[in-house]
C-alpha cells in the first residue's frame, strides 16, 4: 500500500509541476510583452528586463499554485483512469477514504510550498524586482536594505519605507554646500507628500553645521518643498496582495492605532491565510472531476470543466473581496466563503460518484 501511495503522489506531483511550468511560461511571456515597451528608458535594457521578469516568477507561482494542483491532479488521475490503473488500484484493496487521504497529502505538500512562497519568496522577489526596475529607469535614485536614496539638487534623501496609504516612514536628509561638504542634516519620523510636491514632515530633528559649532533644532511638524515625483517613491509601495501575513498583521495594527479602516487589509490577511488551504481543496476537486473509467466517454469534457472551475475559483476570491468592501461583509466570511463553497462542492461530487 505504501508503494501505491508513493506512486500516486509522485504521479500527481510531477504532473502538477509540469502544469506549473506551463502556466509560468505563459505568464512570463505576457510579462515580456508588457515590459518590452520600457526598454531604453534610462539603463533599463533587455538583460534587466529579463531579470525583472524572472523575479516575478515566485509571485506568479504563488498565485497559480491552486490552479496548477487542479490541472495536474486532473491530468494525472484522468491518465490513470484511462489506463485502468485507477480501477486496478481500487480493486487491490484501496478504499475511497484511502484515496482521498492520498489526495489530501498531495495537496498538503503543495500547500506548504504555497505558504512559503507567499510569506517569504514572493514578497522579497517582488520588492527586489521593483527596486531593480525603478533604479534602472531613474538614474538619480538607489535602493537597498535601508530603503530608497534620492538625490534632490544639493540634498540627498533617504526614505526607509512607504506604507500602503502612501505615507512615508523614517526620512533622513543631508544637504551639501557648494564645496560638497555636509552643511545640514535632518530626520523625520513620518511624512506625507501633497500633490504640489510639499512634504509634510512630523517630529523633525535638525542639525546645522556652523563654523565652530553644531546647532540643533526640533519641530513637531514642518513643510519641505521638494521636486521629487511621486512615481519615484512608488518603488517602496507594496500593494496588500503582495504583502506577507506578517507585514499585513503589522500594518493592520498600525491602522488600528491611528483609528483608520482596516477592512481591505483584513480581507487580504484572511485570504493569505486561506490560500494554502485552497490548494488542498483543489486536490479534492481534481478527484471529484476525474472519471472513474473510460466507459463514461466524457473525460475531455470533465477535464475542461475542472480547469474552468479552477479559473472561476481564482477570480472568485477577488470578486468576494470587492463585494465585501461594497456591502460590508465581514472580512473573514469574504475570504473563507469561496474556499468553503468549493470544498463542500468537491465532497458532494465525490460522495455522489461513490453512490453510483
Amino acid at each position: 500500500m505504501k508503494l501505491i501511495t508513493r506512486y500516486l503522489i509522485r504521479q500527481l506531483s510531477v504532473t502538477s509541476l509540469y502544469a506549473m511550468f506551463a502556466l509560468l511560461a505563459l505568464y512570463s511571456f505576457f510579462d515580456v510583452v508588457a515590459e518590452a515597451g520600457g526598454i531604453g528608458e534610462g539603463s533599463y535594457n533587455g538583460a534587466k528586463m529579463l531579470q525583472y521578469v524572472l523575479l516575478q516568477i515566485p509571485d506568479h507561482a504563488y498565485q497559480m499554485m491552486p490552479l496548477a494542483v487542479l490541472i495536474g491532479g486532473l491530468a494525472a488521475l484522468s491518465r490513470l483512469a484511462a489506463n485502468s490503473e485507477l480501477t486496478i488500484i481500487k480493486t487491490s484493496g484501496m478504499s475511497s477514504k484511502n484515496l482521498i487521504a492520498i489526495l489530501l497529502a498531495f495537496g498538503l505538500i503543495f500547500a506548504c510550498a504555497t505558504a512559503a512562497l507567499g510569506e517569504f519568496a514572493a514578497p522579497a522577489a517582488n520588492r527586489y524586482a521593483e527596486n531593480l526596475k525603478t533604479t534602472a529607469k531613474n538614474g538619480r535614485i538607489s535602493t537597498g536594505a535601508e530603503g530608497l536614496w534620492i538625490k534632490e539638487k544639493s540634498t540627498i534623501v533617504n526614505v526607509r519605507e512607504m506604507l500602503p496609504d502612501q505615507s512615508l516612514r523614517g526620512i533622513k536628509a543631508f544637504r551639501l554646500n557648494d564645496a560638497f561638504q555636509l552643511a545640514e542634516s535632518w530626520q523625520a519620523d513620518a511624512a506625507t507628500v501633497a500633490a504640489d510636491g510639499t512634504w509634510h514632515l512630523q517630529n523633525v530633528r535638525r542639525s546645522i553645521l556652523e563654523k565652530e559649532r553644531v546647532r540643533t533644532e526640533r519641530h513637531d511638524s514642518e513643510n519641505w518643498q521638494a521636486d521629487i515625483r511621486s512615481g519615484l517613491l512608488d518603488v517602496l509601495l507594496v500593494s496588500p496582495n503582495q504583502m506577507s501575513v506578517t507585514a499585513l498583521t503589522s500594518y493592520i495594527a498600525h491602522l488600528e492605532d491611528n483609528r483608520q479602516k482596516t477592512d481591505l487589509y483584513r480581507i487580504e490577511w484572511w485570504r493569505k491565510l486561506m490560500y494554502p488551504v485552497a490548494t488542498v481543496v483543489m486536490a479534492l476537486v481534481a478527484l471529484a472531476f476525474t472519471p472513474q473509467s473510460t466507459r463514461h466517454g466524457n473525460m475531455g469534457l470533465k477535464l475542461f470543466g475542472g480547469i474552468c472551475l479552477g479559473l472561476a475559483f481564482h477570480f472568485a476570491g477577488r470578486l468576494f473581496g470587492f463585494t465585501s468592501q461594497l456591502y460590508g461583509i465581514p472580512p473573514f466570511i469574504a475570504a473563507v466563503l469561496p474556499t468553503l463553497i468549493f470544498a463542500v462542492w468537491a465532497v458532494w461530487l465525490i460522495r455522489r460518484q461513490e453512490a453510483r
